[in-house]
């Protein structure tokens, strides 16, 4: 594993391999166990696109590994005025260990890693949102203990987040419902890899049909960073693909909700099921931090630079 661009590059082993170190060195920072196997690296990040989880999550995540993170907006890079994606790559990679990339393209993540010689992580594309689903995956285990054969409900829209946690689930042995509206189509790469996992996975505009006997309901805002202009449209389509209390008592009774938030409350989920689930929901957001350091520790400790 030399980056961590989107979850189908990876095997269900890395995965793995990579949920186990997150346990562990969650339990090491929550019980003072030094874990600074970072020291002396810095993490350039590029933010084209705003953040509260990733930039605190990766930063504060360097500072406990014992490294440290230039955050880098579009206003601060040449690249913002037009200096092609594969300078900067190369320029970064002369100065800095590793690159995270929040930005709008898919294209441009697979571009810096293509070339530049040190890891790349997305923090972030229209297309594609790993790091998100590898915290998911790791709070699931901690409510679940295992991911093996469980149920995932997603209601919503056919985004970043969905698009990852098709892939990332069905790789982990899970199966998969998703409900949304049939006018919103999911990217054809995703339903290519999900066809492969035959009745593992389910797309459907029936919430309840998605929801029935689900281990864990997961749901996403209805307009994503850049899409704005339709959120009017979007609260009109999506009016039917809410989690409340309907849906949760089409779930199994003891179901989990995740959300990647931020959450719009009355929106794609009601304050009475958020505020029910929110310890999960908040373990999630914690389990960023935790699941990133065990990326940037596999990634940025071991070598695994280019050459």
């Amino acid at each position: 594993m030399q980056h961590l661009l989107k979850l189908s590059d990876l095997s269900r082993e890395e995965i793995t391999e990579i949920l186990n170190l997150a346990d562990q060195l969650k339990y090491e920072h929550k019980n003072g166990i030094a874990h600074q196997y970072l020291q002396g690296k810095t993490l350039a990040m590029i933010f084209q696109k705003s953040s509260t989880r990733t930039r605190v999550s990766f930063e504060v995540g360097m500072y406990q590994l014992g490294g440290q993170a230039l955050f880098l907006s579009a206003s601060d890079l040449q690249i913002g005025r037009g200096e092609p994606v594969c300078d900067t790559a190369r320029v970064l990679s002369r100065y800095c260990d590793g690159i995270m990339i929040r930005t709008y393209a898919q294209a441009e993540v697979e571009q810096l890693a293509a070339f530049g010689s040190i890891p790349v992580i997305n923090g972030l594309t229209d297309y594609s949102h790993p790091c998100q689903i590898l915290a998911d995956l790791m709070t699931i285990r901690e409510y679940k203990t295992t991911l093996e054969g469980l149920k995932l409900c997603f209601i919503g829209d056919a985004n970043n987040v969905s698009n990852s946690l098709i892939v990332g689930c069905l790789k982990m042995g899970m199966r998969v419902a998703v409900a949304t509206p049939e006018k919103y189509a999911y990217d054809p790469q995703v339903l290519a890899f999900a066809k492969q996992y035959g009745d593992h996975f389910l797309l459907t505009s029936d919430v309840y049909e998605a929801a029935k006997d689900a281990d864990i309901v997961e749901t996403d805002v209805w307009a994503s960073m850049g899409e704005e202009g339709e959120a009017a449209q979007r609260r009109l389509d999506f009016a039917g693909y809410q989690v409340n209390a309907d849906v949760m008592n089409a779930a199994k009774p003891d179901a989990i909700v995740q959300h990647c938030l931020p959450a719009h409350r009355e929106e794609e989920i009601t304050s009475e099921v958020f505020e029910a689930h929110a310890n999960e929901i908040f373990d999630e957001a914690e389990n960023r931090m935790h699941a990133q350091k065990a990326v940037l520790v596999t990634l940025m400790a071991n070598g695994m630079h280019k050459n």
